[in-house]
Formats: structure tokens, C-alpha cells, sequence
């Protein structure tokens, strides 16, 4: 079990949610916090705010991959990958889990049973954070820096 698993398991035991989970590796690879921004990928948990749409740990993926090559303020440059790594992580995960379980969705990824959440969340969760990691990899990012 890597460093990362068990700190996500010991976010999971704290209460956060995929997404939030997902960020808050990413910020802290970085060496950095920010709550407003846990604070805003809350409403992705569940599957849009519980809601059972698509997978909060698919859009939170795609969050992080936003944290790396997004557009951050009027003097920053969206990367022109972006939009590619999340088509990969999107393809992905469609072909590794949505046929695994059906779609995309929270709710058929728990089967409409909240009791699945236990079982298949975590390995969805670990699976987007090192696809993530890869397509960062591939496209010349270091997850341990920041943007400049």
C-alpha cells in the first residue's frame, strides 16, 4: 500500500468525499492547502451533489487534472492538453469501470445501493489518481510542482 492509499484512507475515515480526496493529494503533492477549493468539490460528491450523476471521482480526476494545466488568473494560459488529458481520463475510466459497472454515473457505478460505496469507491478513487498521475507524467508535468 502506497503513502498516497493510506492517506487517502485516512481522508475517507475523515469524512471527504472522492473529489475532494482526489484535490486534496494533488495540493498537497504541491505543498500547498486550500479549503475554498475542497470546499467547492464537495458539490461533485456523489455524483453532483449526491445527486447520482456522473462519478465524483471521474470529475474530480478531471478537476485535478485542471489544478496542473487550467487557466489560473487573466496572466496564466489554459494548457492547449488540458481538454485532451480529460478526454483520456474520461475514455479511460469508461472502458476500466463503466464497463465494469454499467456507465459513469454514481448510480450505476453503487448499483443504486449506497451500501456499495465501501467497496467500490476507494479502488475507483485510486485508479483516477494514478491515471491522473500518468497523463500528467505523459505530458511533461511533475505532480510534486506546482504551476509557475
Amino acid at each position: 500500500m502506497t503513502i498516497e492509499t493510506v492517506r487517502m484512507i485516512e481522508l475517507a475515515q475523515q469524512g471527504f468525499h472522492c473529489s475532494q480526496i482526489l484535490l486534496m493529494l494533488g495540493l498537497e503533492a504541491q505543498g500547498k492547502s486550500n479549503p475554498d477549493v475542497i470546499r467547492v468539490m464537495n458539490s461533485l460528491a456523489g455524483g453532483l451533489g449526491f445527486s447520482g450523476e456522473i462519478c465524483g471521482a471521474l470529475t474530480g480526476g478531471a478537476c485535478l487534472l485542471g489544478l496542473y494545466a487550467g487557466r489560473g488568473g487573466p496572466e496564466e494560459e489554459e494548457d492547449p492538453k488540458l481538454n485532451l488529458m480529460i478526454s483520456e481520463l474520461i475514455e479511460w475510466f469508461s472502458a476500466e469501470f463503466g464497463t465494469l459497472y454499467g456507465g459513469i454515473r454514481c448510480s450505476a457505478i453503487l448499483d443504486d445501493n449506497p451500501g456499495n460505496r465501501t467497496a467500490r469507491c476507494p479502488v475507483l478513487v485510486v485508479g483516477v489518481f494514478e491515471r491522473v498521475k500518468e497523463l500528467l507524467k505523459e505530458n511533461g508535468y511533475d505532480f510534486t510542482q506546482a504551476r509557475p
